[in-house]
């Protein structure tokens, strides 16, 4: 079975907290989501094209994992915990099957 990558789309929208938000996530939230969802890999980017968009993302070694892991309770106590710590920052989620890989 291909690998599902689970996508977090956040947009800090004050750029005073940028390197706060991105000390917690890298910290904090991002080993905490590695361990609930149990993922084969996970990275996270900032854009160029605009600086205030920040996404993670989580690969899971099949949809079943990820869709197990994204409908739990550890899901839900990962937005809590998000919302609490963040609460002006928007998200949307998006899942994905990997269609393909060339190597380079």
């Amino acid at each position: 079975m291909p690998s599902a990558i689970f996508v977090v789309r956040a947009t800090v929208p004050d750029p005073a907290k940028r390197d706060e938000f991105d000390r917690w996530y890298r910290d904090v939230h991002l080993p905490d989501a590695i361990r609930s969802f149990g993922v084969a890999k996970a990275w996270r980017v900032w854009s160029l094209s605009d600086p205030a968009v920040h996404q993670a993302m989580y690969q899971f070694d099949d949809v079943a994992a990820m869709e197990r892991a994204v409908s739990g309770a550890e899901m839900q106590r990962l937005i809590a915990d998000f919302n609490r710590d963040w609460p002006d920052v928007t998200r949307t989620r998006e899942s994905f099957v990997l269609a393909q890989t060339v190597p380079a």
